[in-house]
């Protein structure tokens, strides 16, 4: 019964062992119109690492909301990103032949006595130091390509990369200068003290990789996304889907959008009662498109503030990014371009559309020509308009931008407000961006 006690401001910091579903140990009730404060470990390479884990992420355990019902949609007003890591290691991933079955992410096994997600211990530092508790053997799936270290000034500003002896050295205390909370159940990949391209300079800007609301089946966390999500098409481990089709229950968590980031609102469509609120994935800073497909995983803190949108049926994320995280294209208009646009109609006898507002609709698919498809028809169901008209306003207002490779992007536009009015999302556009 606790767990349904609402609460206006509330704090988690229990995970998921890397699954997001209905089933999951939910974390608490938050008051429509509450906040949320999470405490998250790094994802992504720690529970790559970790054998235990079902999916690629450590997660929060999902976070119910008042009043939420499937249909509607949630609006979390990102106020706060901390960072509380020092350093990090990251870089291009290599699998490790015998360590899995079909997804490296998902069904692990040890490859010397083949136990199935096993327990692990660590021994040492180095791709080697990761043991299965029954055997002894190395029984992590995955190593580095091609890695680095990154340690991170005071203020998280910028980031630098270490030679072999200062990736070593902060190895040896891994856990404490990646922060890993008390309650997370992966190995630091600080570990794997991985040092090519030491002396690099990088700019950090931290958002949130993964984070939104629990699709109605069970789904590694990693795997909440069309593009990652065609790892579970016809798998025979336990979260296999039987065909494409079944993705369809996908709620995009994992978009990996450096935009989504402290000022941000994120709008995410419920798909169970509740809607299950849930946040991992932090990084330091991404480059669009995450090339490498891995980036500076941290721990930290997300304060997030929850509103529920009645009747606000979305298949999937809208972003209302900072407005300095705008294109020029889809920014708002001035006073002066609004006067000049006015005069124009005038001298032209054109009735001007003056009242419109940005937004990103998120679309995902196995590639990134299937995720602009996927945002199109997205668009085009939020805001009534054929795929003509939505790929129009599209390139004359706004453009798609790359998430992630393969398959995450951001379909920008300047939507009429009277359309966002009657789906009950106009306020929240005028608010991100004082219009």
């Amino acid at each position: 019964m606790a767990q349904r006690e609402i609460q206006q401001e509330l704090s988690v910091d229990q995970y998921t062992l890397g699954l997001v579903g209905p089933d999951q140990e939910w974390a608490g009730t938050v008051a429509d119109g509450g906040t949320i404060e999470t405490y998250t470990p790094p994802a992504c390479w720690g529970p790559m690492i970790t054998p235990e884990f079902r999916g690629g992420h450590e997660v929060t355990r999902p976070i119910r909301v008042e009043n939420a019902e499937v249909g509607d949609a949630v609006a979390l007003r990102i106020r706060e990103i901390d960072v509380t890591s020092l350093a990090t290691s990251t870089g291009s991933m290599r699998e490790r032949e015998g360590a899995f079955s079909d997804d490296p992410f998902v069904d692990h096994r040890c490859p010397e006595c083949g136990t199935e997600w096993p327990d692990s211990v660590v021994e040492g530092t180095g791709e080697d130091a990761i043991r299965c508790a029954e055997c002894g053997a190395n029984a992590s799936a995955f190593g580095f390509e091609y890695g680095y270290t990154v340690a991170f000034d005071d203020d998280h500003t910028v980031g630098l990369t270490m030679d072999e002896a200062g990736a070593h050295e902060l190895a040896e205390d891994a856990e404490d200068v990646m922060d890993i909370p008390e309650n997370s159940r992966q190995h630091p990949i600080l570990l794997y003290e991985p040092s090519e391209m030491p002396g690099t300079l990088g700019r950090l800007r931290p958002f949130i990789g993964n984070v939104g609301t629990t699709p109605p089946v069970e789904l590694p966390d990693s795997h909440n996304a069309g593009d990652f999500g065609q790892f579970l098409v016809g798998a025979e481990h336990d979260w296999g889907l039987e065909s494409e089709a079944d993705l369809e229950e996908r709620t995009d968590g994992h978009m990996d959008v450096p935009e989504v980031r402290a000022g941000a609102t994120l709008i995410c469509p419920v798909k169970v009662d509740g809607a299950g609120v849930y946040v991992g994935d932090l990084h330091a800073n991404q480059g669009d498109g995450e090339l490498s497909l891995h980036t500076t995983d941290v721990s930290g803190t997300v304060t997030l503030d929850v509103e529920v949108i009645k009747g606000l049926d979305v298949d999937g994320p809208i972003l209302l990014p900072n407005e300095e995280d705008l294109p020029f294209i889809s920014k708002p208009y001035s006073e002066d371009e609004l006067e000049t646009g006015r005069e124009l109609a005038a001298k032209h006898g054109v009735d001007i559309e003056d009242d419109v507002g940005p937004i990103q609709v998120i679309g995902s698919g196995a590639t990134i020509n299937d995720a602009t498809e996927n945002a199109f028809d997205r668009a085009g169901k939020l805001l009534d308009m054929s795929e003509g008209e939505v790929r129009s306003r599209c390139t004359f207002t706004g453009g798609v931008q790359i998430g992630r490779l393969p398959g995450v992007v951001q379909l920008d536009m300047l939507a009429p407000m009277d359309v966002l009015e009657e789906r009950g999302m106009a306020h929240l556009v005028r608010e991100q961006y004082d219009l």
